[in-house]
């Protein structure tokens, strides 16, 4: 009986430990991709300013003077005007307590509507800037893209 007691505590303190050591977890700020109905692939955004806490509370930053000059260098990517748009990450290792996005058309911006990780593009056409901006308990990252809405 004592054999099989100590054989029952030596297995669960086994698949406690494979619990713990198989978690992995990545620091790092997520990538941020747009996903929608008219396109096939998602589109993704490039960073432009982040203050992150990275693993052992790690600093990661990131500064960008121009982040609208950032965008506009970025190749263009093509939606249609009025469309639902989904924010995806690679990973959601963090807690988000912001989540802010904007267009900017001709020094013009607009915020837009955020519903939990979704958006409507405006409903005008042409060229745009978009931004978005993460708020998190792990920091701040800020992404932009080029835009063209048909």
């Amino acid at each position: 009986m004592k054999v099989f007691l100590k054989l029952s505590i030596g297995l669960v303190f086994i698949l406690i430990l494979s619990g713990c050591i198989g978690e992995s977890y990545d620091f790092s700020p997520p990538t941020i991709t747009l996903s929608s109905n008219s396109n096939m692939s998602s589109e993704e955004l490039v960073e432009a300013n982040i203050d992150w806490r990275g693993e052992g509370n790690n600093p990661i930053d990131k500064e960008t003077e121009d982040s609208i000059a950032l965008a506009k260098q970025q190749q263009q990517m093509h939606f249609i005007a009025g469309e639902k748009v989904d924010l995806l990450s690679n990973h959601a290792d963090f807690k988000t307590e912001a989540l802010r996005v904007s267009v900017w058309q001709n020094d013009k911006k607009l915020d837009l509507e955020v519903t939990g990780i979704s958006f409507y593009l405006p409903k005008e056409t042409g060229d745009y800037v978009i931004e978005v901006n993460l708020q998190t308990d792990r920091g701040k990252a800020q992404y932009v893209g080029n835009v063209f809405i048909k």
